[in-house]
């Protein structure tokens, strides 16, 4: 129990580090690159609850990236900047980076039924955080595009 928690702690160092390296590498402001690193904090804390509750991956995929890109919505309003330098630094642990490897090795090696299962693990995952990303941003538009005409309608 133990040496698993300390596998997550440095899960959620490496997914925070990993972060700050995109963040540098997409030249984040200063001012801006703390929030942008806490988001790969946040993508991969809930992963790692999504998954430790029971979700399978593909919905702990989806989830973590829905609350990530959630939390880039409202990180960009507080810092007055675009949301997606948030999405992006922030979605960074999440990318199936693993599995995409497997399926290229697998390839070169002529193993195309694991280079095939790793392949549409990689397909499958990166859709369900589209999907997650896609669906928060469009009901955070929609909220505000709402709220602006209740507030007009309230004077």
């Amino acid at each position: 129990m133990e040496q698993e928690l300390i596998t997550k702690i440095i899960q959620l160092i490496a997914a925070t580090l990993g972060s700050a390296g995109f963040g540098i590498v997409f030249n984040i402001p200063k001012e801006k690159m703390l929030p942008a690193v806490l988001g790969g904090f946040v993508s991969w804390l809930s992963y790692l609850i999504c998954v430790g509750a029971g979700c399978n991956e593909y919905l702990a995929g989806f989830l973590a990236a829905a609350l990530t890109t959630a939390y880039a919505e409202i990180s960009a309003r507080l810092t007055k900047a675009p949301a997606i330098m948030y999405i992006v630094v922030g979605t960074v642990p999440l990318i199936p980076g693993a599995g995409l490897y497997r399926s290229m090795f697998a390839m070169l090696r002529m193993d195309m039924v694991t280079a095939r299962q790793q392949g549409i693990y990689a397909l499958l995952f990166a859709s369900s955080m589209a999907a997650g990303i896609v669906l928060t941003t469009l009901a955070d538009r929609l909220f505000r595009q709402y709220g602006k005409r209740f507030a007009k309608q309230q004077l």
